[in-house]
């Protein structure tokens, strides 16, 4: 059987038959190389989207549910340009959402915001 080498640097490796790495350093190197081969607009996107999460973090919220004036979010570098999926009631409300965080818009230019414990389908 051949020997297996590590990935990042082709050192042969020695111990577990599953080891892929030689070292914690050699693990750290290979990831941050394969990340960085991600494209820029993947990686804008991204961190538009954390972003997003950050701030909808921030807003102040009574048992999960809350509203802020879309001018605070903007302010704050929100884009609502971005976000990660989508649902539509049965009502036919369409809420978007940034990860687990739910926003609606409603009346005078406000923004209902809600932690979305688990999405129904």
């Amino acid at each position: 059987m051949a020997q297996k080498t590590c990935l990042s640097c082709g050192e042969p490796l020695a111990g577990r038959t599953d080891k892929k790495f030689c070292d914690d350093q050699c693990r750290s190197n290979y990831n941050n190389r394969k990340n960085s081969e991600t494209s820029p607009l993947i990686r804008s996107i991204n961190n538009t989207l954390k972003k997003n999460y950050r701030i909808l973090q921030t807003i102040p919220l009574i048992e999960g549910k809350g509203k802020i004036s879309k001018a605070k979010l903007t302010d704050k570098g929100f884009n609502f340009k971005y976000f990660t999926h989508q649902h539509t009631t049965a009502k036919g409300s369409t809420y978007h959402l940034c990860y687990d965080f739910a926003y609606l818009p409603i009346e005078g230019d406000f923004y209902f915001i809600a932690h979305w414990e688990k999405e129904t389908n």
